[in-house]
């Protein structure tokens, strides 16, 4: 890993977990500093973390952590509405053993999400979605919701903080679309899929900003 990608990925992390609040701003030379690094690689994590919405960069080239707003967390959801059910429908549709075998191996790695959940939890729910993603063999919308999670996550965090708990009826949500995929059956599994980002973290995320 180049010092360039170890910056990225401890930037990206601390970002994603709230330890760099929203709006607050990162000089670069103390940041530097603080990763043990030269401002080159720094800048160059920077840029990355910018592709992915995670950090905005002003004219002096200091960073600043985006704000929460309640038009991006709506934008999201409605990309990801339209998104994941193509891709669930093309799942059922194109999957091969390979698939399915990854998608039911992530699937029993799942739990609810705690009110702060560690990388790990949010590892495991990713690689059951991105398992379905990859399932769809498009490369462009899988890339597409790459990015998609990657500018949600914060919103995910943020919905998880307001105390209700875990969301209900997921675990089903995610033994229905595994069932519809195995059976080929497109129409439920994109159903399945709407549904599920219709009451999912970043849907409370946008209700809890509009608020």
């Amino acid at each position: 890993m180049t010092k360039s990608e170890a910056a990225y990925a401890v930037l990206r992390e601390r970002i994603l977990a709230g330890d760099l609040a929203p709006g607050r701003v990162l000089q670069q030379r103390e940041l530097a500093v603080e990763l043990g690094i030269s401002t080159t690689p720094l800048r160059e994590a920077l840029r990355r973390l910018l592709t992915e919405g995670l950090v905005e960069l002003d004219s002096h080239r200091d960073a600043r952590i985006p704000e929460l707003r309640a038009e991006q967390a709506r934008d999201l959801l409605e990309l990801r509405s339209a998104l994941d059910p193509l891709a669930a429908s093309l799942a059922a549709e194109r999957r091969t053993s390979d698939d399915l075998a990854r998608m039911r191996a992530a699937l029993d790695e799942l739990e609810p999400l705690a009110q702060d959940p560690d990388a790990e939890h949010l590892a495991a729910h990713r690689a059951f979605h991105r398992a379905i993603h990859a399932a769809s063999h498009n490369a462009l919308l899988v890339a597409s919701l790459e990015q998609l999670w990657d500018q949600s996550d914060r919103y995910r965090r943020f919905a998880l903080s307001d105390g209700e708990g875990p969301l209900p009826h997921k675990a089903e949500e995610h033994r229905a679309l595994v069932d519809a995929i195995a059976d080929r059956d497109a129409e439920t599994a994109a159903s399945v899929m709407r549904a599920h980002i219709g009451t999912s973290l970043g849907a409370r995320a946008v209700r809890r900003l509009g608020q």
